[in-house]
């Protein structure tokens, strides 16, 4: 048994919404994941997105508000949110630093009751611009403390998804994979692309690995941006044991059909062990 682990971001409703669900939906039942974190999904008083979105599937859910949209008269909580297959038994909503501006962000963690163990799950969207990088350091840093403090101790270890809107070689990613210090505070987290990444077909354009910004699409072809890859699922070091070992990680949403892509975004999906080694493969203790 693995766990699968998706992370999304959904473009809120902007693009053919209806039909870029129906994408989405399909994608979801061939990956069939146990946990979700989506990325700019919007609620309000008459909508919730990903309630809509997900039907039947992945019924245990929760939300974070990260800002407010006000359209035609209404009001719509942007944010993220998680869908899991199994019970949700605490939560946390985290304001994260700002800029003092309109752009706001957040993140959402819960604690997953899975059959192999408690499951600290979190997810969150940072700032977007590519100057904000000041403003993103001081994010992942807050981000990374909280879901450390929240680790199951001894447990499974923690996972962090989301849109980072950063590339690898940026310090807000190096920071979070053990390459770069914020004020002599170091931590590391596995970057499952990075560890386990399957490239898939080689293709004529020169994207890099696990790009999840891509110019093939239509959708994101339209902020006029570099291909890149900015959507991450982290996890904390496996147990000696081998529990949250990556096997696998591709990248996913990643097509189209009659003109519709699922988001702007691509999705990053991951396998981590769940099931202990076999003692002679095991981890030492140093």
């Amino acid at each position: 048994m693995s766990l699968r682990v998706l992370t999304l971001n959904l473009w809120h409703d902007q693009g053919p919404w209806p039909a870029r669900a129906e994408r989405i939906r399909d994608w979801l039942d061939r990956l069939d994941p146990d946990l979700v974190g989506f990325q700019e999904a919007l609620r309000s008083s008459s909508l919730d997105q990903v309630a809509e979105l997900l039907g039947p599937r992945l019924p245990h859910r929760d939300y974070g508000c990260a800002g407010v949209l006000s359209r035609d008269g209404e009001s719509f909580e942007f944010g993220n949110a998680v869908a899991s297959r199994w019970p949700l038994v605490g939560r946390e909503e985290q304001r994260l630093p700002d800029r003092g501006d309109a752009e706001t962000r957040a993140a959402l963690h819960v604690d997953v009751e899975a059959p192999f163990g408690r499951v600290s799950f979190t997810c969150t969207h940072l700032h977007w611009r590519f100057h904000h990088g000041d403003t993103r350091l001081r994010q992942v840093r807050a981000v990374a403390d909280r879901v450390l403090e929240r680790r199951p101790r001894d447990g499974f270890p923690p996972i962090l998804v989301g849109d980072f809107n950063a590339e690898p070689d940026w310090d807000e990613i190096r920071f979070l994979s053990g390459g770069h210090a914020i004020e002599g505070r170091t931590v590391y987290f596995h970057d499952a692309w990075r560890v386990a990444g399957d490239p898939g077909e080689p293709t004529a354009r020169r994207e890099p690995p696990g790009c999840t910004w891509s110019t093939r699409n239509r959708f994101a072809r339209l902020a006029l941006e570099p291909d890149r890859r900015i959507d991450y699922i982290f996890s904390g070091y496996p147990t000696a044991q081998g529990l949250g070992l990556l096997e696998r990680c591709r990248v996913v949403c990643d097509d189209e059909q009659d003109g519709v892509w699922p988001s702007d975004h691509f999705g990053v999906v991951a396998e981590l062990r769940t099931d202990p080694l076999p003692e002679g493969s095991r981890s030492p203790v140093w």
